[in-house]
């Protein structure tokens, strides 16, 4: 590659990083923020009412809700307990509590998590390219011939192998 190109891809790495640093900004904190998505770290809790169909069984008041793994704890009369809260078969009457994110941090997590039923899908894509081109651009940040170059090949073998042994963990 000649030096016309080499400079090329500094210029567009370059350009590329600033302008897309606040949504690096954004999936990285979403990243770690997920990674406690199991706990209740971040989160406080909420009260919602919710107008639900009338006589929901289990399966069907479980989905209504939006929880997976639901589960009734018991049953007296027309009164359905559940984890956190209460659904009312006659009147449909849900009182229940969950735990959520500010809301911030649930709508990054969102960004994070979308997928391609979303209407801007496409913009997950558009940001995976260019974070691949990142990831090979960078190889032309100096030239091939230098100490720095060879010193960062070696870097890029031990975070390509760090990164096999963590697809086989």
């Amino acid at each position: 590659m000649g030096r016309k190109t080499e400079q090329n891809m500094r210029t567009y790495h370059r350009y590329l990083g600033f302008f897309l640093a606040g949504i690096m900004a954004v999936y990285a904190i979403s990243g770690i923020v997920l990674t406690f998505r199991n706990t209740d770290f971040l989160k406080k809790e909420v009260q919602i009412e919710k107008k639900l169909g009338i006589g929901l069984e289990a399966e069907a008041l479980g989905s209504a809700l939006g929880k997976r793994g639901f589960k009734i704890e018991k049953q007296e009369g027309d009164i359905v307990y559940f984890k956190g809260g209460t659904y009312n078969k006659i009147t449909g009457q849900s009182s229940y509590t969950e735990m959520k994110m500010p809301v911030i941090l649930d709508n990054m997590n969102n960004l994070h998590k979308m997928h391609s039923g979303h209407p801007l899908y496409w913009l997950n894509i558009i940001f995976g390219i260019a974070l691949l081109f990142f990831s090979v651009s960078a190889f032309w940040m100096f030239r091939p011939k230098t100490t720095i170059f060879k010193k960062g090949l070696y870097f890029a073998l031990g975070g390509m192998l760090l990164t096999v042994i963590l697809l086989f963990v």
